[in-house]
């Protein structure tokens, strides 16, 4: 599903050049729940911000579902965003302006889902990952972290998506909602989703099936 060649990437910054990735390579299969760990800084978020079409490597390639995401064009990176994968982010990354029912509607937009379907399968998702039905017309800063959060994946989840890319899902979270978060995961993955977790807490890794780790730019330690 995912495959990682000698990956680099070379950040350019006031003429100064910084290595985020520095040969980095691994295989994630379909089905699996992998940890991505390592201190800050170490180049996890970069390697997501490419597993997630966001970004592109300097050199080495990327094969998702056996294409060369190098040859897409920019439409079909969009695509892929939009179906493929979905992306849970530390900071929640919802709109304040709308409901969180129009949040997580969002990405239907993107899909050309019809307007109608939407609010329903808006609805649908919110209660499979438990997010009370009384607070779908809040707006996020009413609610607390865990409930955020948990709108937030149920956005992620809205089209389906073959992958989840969590970067730091639990890092504002307390420790009752990072076991809500985590068991949520759980569950996604044994419903067939691929998970990659990216985090700074070993605690949190070792709940994953597989954990790679990082430290400057490279992987140190790839285990089961």
């Amino acid at each position: 599903m995912i495959e990682i060649n000698n990956l680099v990437k070379i950040y350019n910054t006031g003429g100064a050049e910084t290595r985020a990735l520095n040969g980095v390579s691994f295989k994630i299969s379909k089905g699996e729940f992998v940890a991505i760990v390592g201190p800050s800084g170490c180049g996890k978020s970069t390697l997501m911000h490419i597993m997630g079409c966001l970004d592109t490597p300097t050199a080495g390639k990327y094969f998702l579902n056996k294409q060369d995401v190098s040859l897409l064009s920019k439409d079909e990176l969009a695509e892929i965003r939009a179906n493929q994968i979905g992306f849970v982010f530390q900071s929640f990354n919802l709109l304040p302006q709308i409901s969180i029912l129009r949040n997580t509607m969002l990405p239907l937009i993107y899909t050309h889902t019809p307007k109608n379907q939407r609010e329903a399968l808006a609805r649908k998702m919110l209660k499979e990952v438990n997010f009370d039905e009384s607070h779908f017309y809040h707006f996020s800063n009413q609610l607390s972290g865990g409930q955020m959060q948990r709108a937030a994946i149920a956005r992620a989840l809205i089209n389906n998506p073959a992958i989840i890319l969590a970067d730091e899902p639990t890092g504002n979270l307390d420790s009752k909602n990072t076991e809500i978060i985590i068991n949520l995961f759980e569950e996604l993955n044994k419903r067939g989703h691929t998970i990659v977790l990216i985090t700074h807490e070993l605690e949190i890794a070792n709940r994953a099936q597989r954990i790679i780790t990082m430290k400057d730019g490279q992987i140190v330690n790839d285990k089961n």
